[in-house]
């Protein structure tokens, strides 16, 4: 299939061709502003899907709304028509549609084109009226509220907001694209004459703000945000695309000392902690046991001896495990336990514990194994 994508080079259609390569599509018929017009004809003569995303967002000038979500439009259908092209038609519209504001009434009067054209050719057009988008390559000042956010929290500056209770409702581009590609296999979700994405979130613009400058605070306090709520996971995965390049690594907390160190590195509300935990050779660690707090410890590298006692029994347990066959040992309550480095080099151990440390109640009780 050819498929032709107008605003190849915006947000949505730099996303939707890589999905498209993605899924095994190779003929697809990039077109974007400064694209050669002439070829516009050649495509529309050729394609056998449109995916019209061309569009104005923030033109200088008002006029420049119905020139580009209208006139552009216009010339597209023109061209279909012109060669006889029955291609099934996607446009993206917005939900400003329905809004007496210039850019409102520029998509306004696309959609409306649209269905016309469509009455007129008996051609299938799908309408979309899209809320507002975010995700990876969008740009801030100019697609989204969140790009602008992410964008400035990511560098350092300072963002603004003179309503924090106004309501926003987003939709996360993957999510358009899973819909688009349905759209393209010819099972759209549609609603009367218009068609919709069916994942879409809420929230307050002043939470917004305060949730993705918490993402910038998780690389200090190294509380990773909750991945169980899908509009925080989607948010976070947008903040970090707009991360400095110089930016991507962060430096960790080592507690080091003549024994090695201990570094925390991940840190959940519900699921507990990540740390890694290096030995030299010949040290012991731990020797203490816990009532409810329970660990997972993995060598990834050197040589290990774990040893257990029951603290209520003279008995002990070990288990040698080293970094060439990775395992995973269960620290059970109720138990005492050591960690020795019988190696000749550094022992180094991710360490899991069910329960991130609180000072106040740390669970840990000093006791020889």
């Amino acid at each position: 299939m050819k498929i032709l994508v107008t605003g190849a080079k915006g947000f949505v259609g730099k996303n939707l061709i890589a999905q498209l390569k993605n899924k095994g599509f190779v003929d697809i018929l990039e077109f974007d502003k400064d694209t050669d017009k002439e070829l516009l004809e050649v495509y529309a003569k050729e394609c056998e899907f449109v995916f019209h995303l061309a569009g104005v967002n923030r033109p200088k000038d008002d006029l420049e709304f119905m020139e580009g979500n209208f006139g552009f439009t216009s010339e597209l259908l023109d061209l279909l028509k012109k060669n006889d092209n029955k291609s099934p038609v996607l446009i993206t519209s917005s939900i400003q549609a329905e809004r007496d504001n210039p850019y409102g009434i520029s998509k306004k009067a696309g959609e409306d084109l649209l269905f016309k054209y469509s009455k007129e050719t008996s051609v299938k057009v799908l309408v979309y009226r899209l809320a507002n988008l975010f995700g990876k390559w969008s740009r801030p000042n100019y697609n989204t509220v969140v790009a602008t956010f992410c964008n400035n929290v990511a560098k350092g500056l300072e963002i603004e907001i003179s309503r924090p209770d106004v309501n926003l409702e987003l939709c996360y581009i993957d999510d358009v694209l899973d819909e688009f590609m349905r759209a393209l296999s010819g099972i759209e979700s549609k609603k009367k004459e218009y068609c919709y994405v069916p994942v879409v979130h809420n929230i307050k613009l002043g939470d917004l703000a305060d949730k993705i400058k918490s993402f910038k605070s998780s690389r200090i306090d190294l509380n990773i945000p909750n991945m169980e709520d899908e509009l925080t996971k989607k948010l976070y995965s947008t903040y970090l695309s707009f991360l400095p390049v110089n930016e991507f690594s962060y430096d960790l907390n080592m507690n080091k000392d003549n024994r090695g160190s201990f570094t925390e590195f991940i840190r959940t509300a519900a699921s507990g902690q990540v740390s890694v935990n290096v030995s030299k050779p010949g040290i012991t660690k731990g020797n203490h046991w816990h009532n409810t707090k329970n660990e997972k410890f993995m060598v990834v590298s050197g040589e290990a001896l774990i040893r257990f006692r029951n603290i209520n029994s003279e008995d002990i347990i070990e288990y040698k495990v080293n970094g060439d066959k990775l395992e995973v040992v269960d620290i059970p309550t109720g138990y005492t336990h050591s960690i020795v480095n019988v190696g000749q080099s550094d022992l180094v151990t991710v360490m899991w514990v069910n329960e991130c440390f609180n000072p106040e109640k740390p669970d840990t009780y000093y006791l020889e194994v």
